[in-house]
Order: structure tokens, then sequence, then C-alpha cells
């Protein structure tokens, strides 16, 4: 995937705040996060609603990884 969420992964670490309790702040089921966690792709509206509840960019949760290829 050309797509990471590591900023994601970081912004948890800072926050103190664990997968689990982003899952039920932002109605996050465990499937979607567990797709996060392999990389791959989530709705848009998953990422607004993670935009929303920590007030930032999606440039602050997600980052492109140039040479990656789609598959």
């Amino acid at each position: 995937m050309p797509f990471s969420y590591k900023p994601l992964w970081k912004l948890l670490i800072d926050k103190e705040m664990t997968k689990k309790s982003l899952m039920k702040v932002a109605g996050i089921s465990k499937s979607t996060m567990d797709k996060m966690g392999r990389g791959e792709q989530v709705s848009l509206e998953i990422l607004d609603r993670i935009c929303t509840f920590f007030h930032c960019e999606i440039s602050e949760i997600v980052m492109f990884i140039e040479g990656e290829k789609m598959k």
C-alpha cells in the first residue's frame, strides 16, 4: 500500500491512548482497526472520525509512501 498509519500509532503513543480506546471514542470496529494495523485501506469516513476526535489534519494520521505500488 502506498499509505502508512504510522503517524496515527505515534499520535496514540504521544496521547497515551490505546487502540481500544480510540475504537470506542471514534466508533471504529475491531475489523477496521485490524485493517489499519495491516496497512490496508479504510474509508475516508473512518479517517474523518479520527481527525475530528484529535482535531488534526489527515497528514497527522496517514502518510504517503512514495514508490509503493498499489495492489
